[in-house]
């Protein structure tokens, strides 16, 4: 947990320098405050997830660049496994892991995403263009799009726009597990890769 935390705090402030940022610019891009940001910066403070979000949205980069390095495409077939991790106390109830961070050539990133009984992470809009598949891998779950909850079982797929508040929860008594595919607009992205 301690090397995600320094990760993230060290790709904050490598995005802003490159961007020649103030942290009242950063601020107002991410709409996280300037106390917040210089406290992750500093690694005084984990953010939460809804947190770290907003910060990847307001730099224009992928969420997985701050959990982990992005290498260039590779061509040759890869093999990756891992734990989904808990970044925040306030997230108890959610794990994430980034299974395939993000593809500069495909634009894309795939998570593994556990939702623990009782879970309810909602989400605010991401970059227009930006398209979310949500797969179930095991269990029940519910995924709030286009303003209404919308129920998937084991093997059920949902497609949505994540350019509007969206969300992800369990109501039953047992650990549910998604993949959720974010595909970011062509013109974006500014990964730490050049």
């Amino acid at each position: 947990m301690k090397d995600i935390n320094n990760h993230i705090s060290r790709t904050l402030k490598s995005l802003r320098q490159t961007r020649h940022w103030s942290l009242d610019k950063a601020a107002e891009k991410t709409g996280v405050s300037k106390a917040m940001l210089g406290q992750i910066e500093r690694g005084e403070s984990s953010p939460t997830i809804a947190t770290l979000w907003k910060i990847a949205s307001g730099f224009q980069t992928s969420f997985s660049s701050f959990i982990e390095e992005i290498h260039p495409h590779i061509n040759e077939p890869i093999h990756r496994s891992g734990t989904a991790h808990q970044f925040h106390p306030n997230d108890n109830k959610i794990r994430v892991m980034p299974l395939f961070p993000f593809d500069k050539q495909l634009n894309f990133e795939l998570f593994v995403i556990e939702l623990l009984p009782g879970c309810e992470h909602l989400s605010l809009p991401h970059e227009v263009g930006t398209i979310e598949h949500v797969i179930v891998i095991q269990g029940k779950i519910e995924i709030f799009a286009n303003k209404l909850w919308h129920a998937l079982s084991k093997g059920e797929g949902f497609r949505f726009k994540a350019n509007q508040p969206h969300g992800y929860r369990n109501l039953t008594k047992r650990t549910a597990c998604i993949h959720d595919i974010i595909h970011y607009p062509k013109k974006r992205l500014t990964s730490r890769i050049k």
